[in-house]
């Protein structure tokens, strides 16, 4: 009954329904008054013909002719009558078989029905929602933050502009309200005042829009917005967005940062709290064939090697590790001490680097630019000219034939690095390279997440996700951390030593066989040990960096930060 009375509300809620609904009425009482016009006539003509019938008869004889039934039990012997009959038969068939029934579906059954859809995809949240994050698509980058949302229980909905598309999202059991994007009564009935935040990842105008009407009704709510261009963003800061991400100059940066030199240098790819994170390619340097105690790096450089890169996955470094000439080390530790480091590795190797860029999308250009600040030489594959903004420096045709390739000079570079957007076919290009040049450093970018795995299969050495680097970056504004992303699904995140663990070495917590966290920074009082000793004190206070997966930091919440609480 209270559903039935919540479709009719949504019904009877607009004008048009209204007068729909009104329109129906009196087509209806039209059609009755004809019966009744008819019966009468019914009754006289017979009394003509010499027959006299009931009113009841009249009414049955007209309803029978009407909707063509004919049972033929009653009928007129003259030509008066009998053409009567056929004005009623034309009457019928207009009004029951064409006028009534399209009338009824088109101004109240697909209202009825589309009210009824309405019902089930809400306009408004519950008074006592609050600490929810709002977020107006469903696509690559959401999706993969309501992964993150769900894992540490925040709650979420999508705000829906059309009811064609609040009805899928439901149909995918998702949380999701119907509501106009730009309208500030919207953000009010989805209780904008107590929720976390505003994601929006529409085009460009959308999120503008978004962004001022969501600032114009709750002064103070972090809003984070994507932008394609530096115009858009600088619209939406205008506009009042808190952060506002461009993904494609984000991806492009980090494909960039990704390229090892061959003079083995440490090239820094984050910073994190004043922890520096680097990579450096240990092939062509002494470090070949050595365990990493036996390196001596630490009491050299004061760096700390915290990961070894082994096609694509980040393995913990231990004593016991060993260097092979295709390793790539993560390194830890101040700007001075990766300086320190450089001085010591650098230049092992003259040959220059060169790198070939495939696609010329803003990912690619983006790409481009960052190798330029490192000066880094490179070349571009592109298919369309019309896209290409360097013709000196881009070899027009298809990434996939024999010609361009050794045009772009793949043969003689370090890296390439795959930009298009289309994952199918940066995963054959990624099986092609990789057949041709074993060697060759392949960087790719990797639009849907699920295609990671493959492209690490294909033979990609590092794949950085556009859904992952997104949802992580909101991730971290809505967790107010500064949780550094290495890789797909690989991030550098500060905890707090849980009560749980207060008092306990790092080697008796068994953080790392637990949970598959690494401890490679701890911090007490402002004093911050780098790849700490398994003898190392966690004591109630101080703060940890750990280095994970995104399961194993679930893992560490879990086993630990949880168990901490409920104690």
């Amino acid at each position: 009954m209270k559903s039935l009375l919540a479709v009719v509300s949504s019904f009877l809620a607009t004008r048009t329904s209204r007068s729909n609904l009104l329109a129906l009425i009196k087509l209806l009482a039209f059609f009755f008054g004809l019966i009744a016009v008819f019966s009468i006539c019914f009754h006289y003509l017979m009394e003509h013909e010499g027959r006299q019938h009931s009113w009841i008869t009249g009414v049955y004889w007209t309803l029978t002719v009407m909707s063509t039934l004919g049972f033929g039990d009653i009928t007129f012997h003259t030509d008066l009558g009998r053409l009567f009959s056929l004005v009623v038969l034309i009457t019928g068939v207009v009004f029951l078989l064409m006028l009534l029934p399209f009338t009824f579906i088109e101004f109240f059954y697909a209202p009825w029905m589309k009210a009824q859809a309405q019902a089930q995809a809400p306009r408004e949240l519950p008074p006592e929602t609050r600490d929810h994050v709002l977020l107006t698509r469903y696509g690559a980058v959401t999706k993969h933050l309501i992964k993150l949302l769900k894992k540490h229980r925040h709650p979420y909905y999508i705000l829906a502009p059309t009811l064609a598309e609040a009805m899928e999202l439901r149909d995918q059991n998702l949380p999701v309200v119907l509501g106009e994007l730009n309208d500030p009564e919207t953000y009010r009935r989805l209780r904008i005042d107590q929720a976390a935040m505003v994601v929006t990842t529409r085009t460009d105008v959308i999120n503008t829009n978004v962004t001022f009407t969501v600032r114009e009704t709750a002064g103070k709510i972090p809003i984070v917005a994507t932008a394609t261009s530096e115009s858009a963003r600088d619209a939406m800061e205008l506009a009042g967005a808190t952060r506002v991400l461009c993904l494609d100059f984000m991806m492009g940066q980090a494909l960039a940062r990704r390229v090892i030199d061959r003079d083995a240098s440490a090239h820094r790819i984050g910073n994190l709290e004043g922890l520096h994170i680097a990579e450096a390619s240990a092939g062509g340097t002494t470090l070949v064939g050595r365990k990493i105690a036996d390196t001596g790096l630490r009491g050299d450089s004061g760096v700390s090697v915290v990961g070894l890169w082994d096609h694509g996955h980040l393995k913990p470094a231990g004593p016991e590790s060993e260097i092979s000439a295709n390793t790539i080390l993560v390194l830890a530790g101040t700007r001075e001490q990766i300086d320190r480091y450089n001085e010591q590795m650098a230049c092992t190797e003259q040959d220059e680097s060169r790198v070939v860029i495939v696609g010329s999308g803003r990912v690619g250009r983006a790409t481009a630019k960052a190798l330029d600040e490192r000066k880094i030489e490179w070349k571009m594959i592109e298919k369309i000219p019309e896209r290409v903004r360097d013709p000196s420096r881009a070899v027009i045709g298809d990434a996939a034939e024999l010609d361009i390739i050794v045009q772009s000079g793949m043969r003689e570079s370090s890296s390439v690095i795959i930009t298009t957007h289309d994952d199918d076919l940066n995963i054959f290009l990624t099986i092609l390279y990789r057949r041709l040049r074993p060697n060759l450093q392949i960087i790719c970018r990797c639009t849907n997440e699920l295609n990671v795995s493959t492209l690490h299969r294909a033979g990609a050495d590092l794949v950085m996700s556009y859904a992952s680097m997104g949802a992580n970056s909101i991730f971290n504004e809505l967790r107010d951390s500064h949780t550094l992303l290495l890789a797909e699904g690989v991030n550098i995140f500060p905890v707090p030593v849980p009560a749980s663990l207060a008092g306990q070495t790092i080697g008796e917590s068994a953080i790392r066989a637990k949970t598959g966290c690494t401890v490679i920074a701890v911090e007490v009082d402002g004093q911050r040990t780098i790849n700490p000793a398994p003898t190392t004190t966690l004591t109630a206070g101080a703060k940890m960096l750990l280095v994970g997966t995104l399961d194993a930091e679930e893992n560490f919440l879990k086993r630990f930060v949880r168990n901490s609480d409920k104690a």
